[in-house]
């Protein structure tokens, strides 16, 4: 794995940070004091945050399975998070080890990470981009040194776009994700996840005044706000639902007598 352009050598611990919150309620190590203290108080507010940051992961591997069977051979993944096996290039390129993955993450920490462990097959290739989400140019640009734009790539952002805005008062998430969309080739695959606060309402709204006062923005998205995202994409069944239910595994059909999770799923392909 190459080393990305301006990787960043500060972690700022002062502030939490989302994927380092994350790595704490999937019981990981790779967070410090500020981001365990943000994480605690959000579970005592939401008891449903570590199984729904389980439930999310368990997602991930299933939808980008379900386009490794399909025949995608190219991944970019926005948000990556902290390495947590198994990783998504692990999934797909046990189905096809020739499979090219793209991560993409805005935290140093991740980096580190990414650079130690985010090994691939010999076949394919694991490559690691230093960016935002909110800078397409810069990730697009990076990843097409590894990827072919020209032919279907898997796009997943998953648990990442209820940390977006919408204008007029802050990004214009709609419009970000339609530009990623639009240079992807027919046959390529959006796979999302996202907080939603129809399920959960109270305990939603006390979450997400936490994570705005810790100066992370916060946005749980109702189901039509969640599915806009997929507009002139092609959804796969069972379309949009609440992400235990999206295709799954024994282990999701066993979670689910834990209690709901408030988090919304779903993959579509572009035609």
């Amino acid at each position: 794995m190459s080393a990305p352009e301006s990787a960043p050598t500060h972690v700022d611990t002062s502030r939490p940070h989302p994927a380092r919150v994350y790595d704490w309620w999937l019981g990981g190590k790779d967070n410090y004091p500020v981001d365990e203290e943000l994480a605690r108080r959000i579970l005592e507010v939401d008891g449903t945050v570590v199984r729904g940051a389980r439930a999310n992961r368990r997602f991930m591997h299933r939808a980008t399975r379900t386009a490794a069977e399909a025949g995608v051979r190219q991944f970019l993944d926005i948000g990556t998070g902290i390495p947590t096996e198994p990783n998504l290039h692990q999934v797909v390129q046990a189905v096809a080890p020739e499979s090219r993955v793209v991560y993409a993450d805005n935290d140093p920490i991740v980096l580190r990470h990414a650079q130690a462990l985010l090994r691939g097959t010999a076949e394919g290739s694991t490559e690691y981009v230093h960016a935002d989400v909110r800078d397409p140019d810069t990730i697009l640009r990076l990843a097409g040194a590894s990827l072919d734009f020209a032919r279907p790539v898997a796009l997943s952002l998953v648990a990442l776009t209820h940390y977006l805005d919408e204008k007029p008062d802050g990004d214009d998430v709609y419009g970000l994700l339609g530009g990623y969309v639009d240079v992807l080739a027919p046959g390529s695959y959006l796979i999302l996840s996202q907080v939603t606060p129809d399920l959960s309402p109270e305990a939603m709204e006390k979450a997400a005044a936490l994570f705005r006062r810790s100066g992370t923005p916060f946005h749980p998205r109702s189901l039509a706000g969640f599915t806009r995202f997929f507009e002139g994409l092609e959804l796969l069944g069972p379309g949009v639902i609440p992400v235990y239910g999206w295709r799954p595994d024994a282990e999701d059909v066993a979670a689910q007598a834990e209690g709901i999770v408030p988090v919304y799923a779903g993959v579509a392909r572009k035609p």
